[in-house]
């Protein structure tokens, strides 16, 4: 028996009791001012929510939107603070001011959208519309964020791990029961070519949600670069890659490591760290060494973590695997 599991009930209860209140009214949801899509999902870890974040903003931007992605920047330094990641130019902070998947989608956006981290995405929102007239608001991890009102609610899905193991925090990964599902306008089935099918996931978020649109979603790896490169911005051709040894902090790691065997790259080992993992010197000598002994010459890691490596010294070569949503 899970030990936490009377906390996930009583979790579950506080969180089913918020939500009536929002949708009676009792509790206010607030406009942005402009149209606003929340990308979301009900579970911890990730999802493969940040690529589809990056496309939605590249579309909107395209089509002449003014781009202006609000997230609460977890795991960075002082979550109380607002702070401006990308002015749709530069690239303003550091990922541990900033938070480290904000700080991947600036360097990914650059051009395109604007990033502001703040826990009040309605005050955040109502800032940034002003200093930069903003025209469309993306709401990252917004789907549990019911103060701003949404025009369009999509949540993801991931195909390899639907619902962890069914419970609610802390007892299991859900956020709020999967009947929340009916709030949802769309559904992206994340991570599909790392399954066999989706179609019994299909039906199952069918029964939650007759009317949402489900969209099944790959993810692929479109660039292996050099870590110097890749934090320089420099864009150069596909490096080959040989025997390497990955690593990565991320919410659901094993992910990872089956894109990477799925894309036919030759992995000698393997290690995960917590997710948003502030990595430390210690941290690029212990990997060398691991990576060493079993005849790799080099590492490779996420965008999301590259972005911590900023300051480390490694003394064999780091790739970084970039990725996107089709």
């Amino acid at each position: 028996m899970n030990a936490l599991a009377p906390l996930g009930v009583l979790y579950g209860r506080i969180i089913k009791l918020r939500n009536r209140l929002y949708d009676r009214g009792l509790f206010r949801s607030h406009s942005l001012g402009t149209k606003t899509i929340s990308i979301g999902n009900l579970t911890t870890g990730g999802t493969g929510k940040t690529p589809l974040v990056a496309l939605v903003a590249e579309m909107l931007a395209a089509s002449g939107e003014k781009v202006c992605i609000l997230t609460r920047g977890y795991g960075r330094a002082n979550s109380k603070e607002r702070v401006l990641v990308s002015d749709g130019v530069t690239v303003v902070t550091d990922a541990i001011t900033g938070g480290d998947e904000p700080v991947e989608l600036a360097r990914k956006l650059l051009g395109k959208a604007v990033i502001v981290a703040d826990a009040d995405r309605v005050a955040a929102a109502m800032w940034a519309k002003e200093k930069f007239g903003i025209t469309a608001f993306i709401l990252d991890d917004g789907f549990q964020y019911r103060r701003a009102k949404r025009d369009l609610d999509i949540v993801c899905i991931d195909a390899t791990d639907p619902c962890g193991n069914g419970r609610i925090l802390p007892a299991g990964k859900l956020r709020e029961s999967f009947k929340e599902l009916r709030r949802a306008d769309a559904i992206v089935i994340t991570r599909s070519n790392l399954v066999d099918s989706t179609e019994d996931l299909t039906t199952r978020l069918r029964k939650r949600n007759a009317a949402a649109s489900i969209f099944k979603a790959s993810t692929r790896i479109t660039q292996v670069v050099e870590l110097s490169d890749f934090l320089t911005g420099t864009r150069v051709d596909d490096t080959e890659v040989q025997s390497v040894f990955a690593f990565c902090g991320l919410g659901n790691p094993d992910n990872f490591r089956r894109q990477l065997e799925s894309e036919k790259l030759n992995l000698s080992g393997f290690r995960s760290f917590s997710d948003h993992r502030r990595y430390k010197q210690v941290d690029a000598d212990s990997l060398t060494r691991e990576a060493k002994t079993l005849g790799s010459t080099a590492l490779i890691t996420t965008a999301k973590d590259a972005v911590k490596l900023t300051d480390l010294i490694f003394e064999i070569p780091v790739f970084v695997s970039e990725s996107e949503v089709n």
